[in-house]
């Protein structure tokens, strides 16, 4: 019997809960029941917040207990699966632990029984998009790539279909790592700088968390580490198998760097391979390109040089992340929704070297919005102004000693429609149109996916 039939097997005489029913947890739930598990959901939600999930999930016989007490029957049951949402250290979790019950998680047991090589990727900033490159770079190398973790689908529930010969890719973060017991094949840590301090309390235990992806790893495992980021160079020293680095500032021992003419090479036994110059990279910003050098550590050797550039050329970004939408008129159009903070308004601004018309504004988390002001005087010609924090969003970019109404122009609408319009009436051939909101997007949309794609259908809907 093999690893994954003998887990199937063993989980149908256990009592199994799942906290949530998110992404991952839905799909792995029906999985469950299809293999006739018993499966009780535990949700502080009460069942009309459930929409359809209720009724089908009951449908297939699924037990629930709702509301707010809901975490209060975990040590009935024999295997909990939590939620990456949930933190770790939660006391009803501790309480079960200490009671005997089996705490895990859907990407936990995926890594127990994944019979592939696995590429694992976390960071505070960056580990979407080299999560996606990687998958990206192995599809165009010919590999059948499964994509999930923290971005994507849950893998867990398609176990069965993945080979051998295949390559999983995993996106984790810092919940999801802090209880992880196995790390993978190979491991890129894009940078470590403070993150969710608000749940994990102090510095140091984000940090453990994230050292989870190389803690477990073997002598014939890949460990890539950034150079430039202090937090993950302090790494160096638990790394049992192979270390690649990356930086743009130097030329390391071994792995990528970005050499002084602005060509991405790699490093090993002191021979160098140029693989592309930085301005063939279609997704713009230095970011990226530190991105694609992680990227590069981690695979070189596994694929031809030749993949690597191809996806470089034409790779258009992650969904809502300086995604290029489409170009009209001369005029290029990007999606950066999930721009909801000045700071990565600044990350955004700072990936082109020109000035541009940006679309920002939203829901009102009550940050201030002067970090970001003299640089929007700096790089912006048009701000177009919308939600619930235009008026903040103005005084704090007016009030800079930077600002100059003849550079920047400054116009407030009442919706999306608007503003493309706007957007699209007041810009020039060779004009980069961004909605990058620094916000939020409660007031409008339920979230920032869902006013991306709204922004990404009324672009597309222009016309000449």
């Amino acid at each position: 019997m093999s690893k994954i039939k003998a887990f199937f097997e063993d989980m149908k005489s256990k009592r199994v809960a799942f906290i949530g029913t998110g992404v991952s947890h839905t799909e792995l739930i029906r999985k469950f029941r299809e293999k006739e598990i018993p499966v009780t959901v535990c949700d502080k939600r009460s069942a009309d917040k459930f929409q359809q999930v209720y009724d089908e999930l009951s449908a297939l016989g699924v037990k629930f207990i709702l509301g707010e007490n809901y975490l209060d029957s975990l040590t009935d049951f024999d295997v909990v699966f939590r939620t990456p949402g949930m933190y770790f250290n939660n006391p009803a979790l501790t309480k079960a632990r200490q009671a005997g019950v089996v705490i895990t998680s859907e990407m936990e047991v995926f890594f127990d029984l994944c019979p592939c090589k696995i590429y694992g990727v976390t960071g505070s900033d960056g580990k979407s998009t080299s999560t996606t490159l990687i998958a990206e770079i192995l599809t165009e190398a010919g590999k059948t790539v499964h994509k999930g973790g923290n971005i994507g689908r849950a893998l867990l529930p398609i176990i069965e279909e993945i080979k051998e010969e295949d390559a999983a890719v995993v996106e984790l973060s810092s919940f999801q790592l802090i209880s992880m017991r196995k790390s993978p094949d190979t491991a890129l840590i894009t940078n470590i700088t403070p993150n969710h301090l608000d749940v994990h309390g102090t510095m140091e235990e984000y940090t453990q968390s994230k050292t989870n992806l190389i803690t477990h790893q073997n002598a014939f495992s890949r460990t890539v580490l950034n150079l430039d980021n202090q937090g993950t160079k302090d790494l160096a020293g638990l790394v049992r198998g192979k270390l690649n680095w990356f930086t743009r500032r130097e030329i390391p021992e071994r792995g990528a760097f970005l050499r002084e003419d602005g060509v991405l090479c790699y490093i090993e036994n002191g021979e160098i391979t140029p693989v592309i110059q930085k301005d063939e990279i279609r997704i713009p910003g230095m970011h990226n390109v530190e991105n694609f050098l992680g990227v590069i550590a981690a695979l070189w050797g596994e694929v031809p040089v030749e993949a690597i550039v191809k996806v470089a050329k034409e790779f258009g970004g992650v969904e809502h992340r300086i995604e290029f939408v489409r170009e009209l008129g001369g005029v290029k159009y990007y999606n950066d929704s999930i721009a909801t903070s000045p700071t990565r308004v600044l990350a955004g601004l700072n990936s082109f070297s020109q000035k541009l018309i940006v679309l920002a504004g939203g829901y009102d988390k009550k940050i201030p919005f002067e970090p970001m002001a003299e640089t929007v005087c700096d790089k912006v010609k048009i701000l177009i102004l919308m939600g619930l924090t235009a008026d903040k969003i103005e005084k704090a970019v007016t009030s800079a000693k930077n600002y100059n109404p003849e550079a920047l122009k400054i116009i407030h609408v009442n919706s999306m429609e608007e503003a493309v319009e706007t957007a699209h009436k007041e810009a020039q051939p060779g004009d980069i149109v961004t909605l990058s909101p620094a916000c939020a997007s409660f007031d409008w949309y339920p979230n920032f996916e869902i006013r991306g794609q709204h922004f990404k259908r009324l672009i597309k809907e222009l016309s000449e």
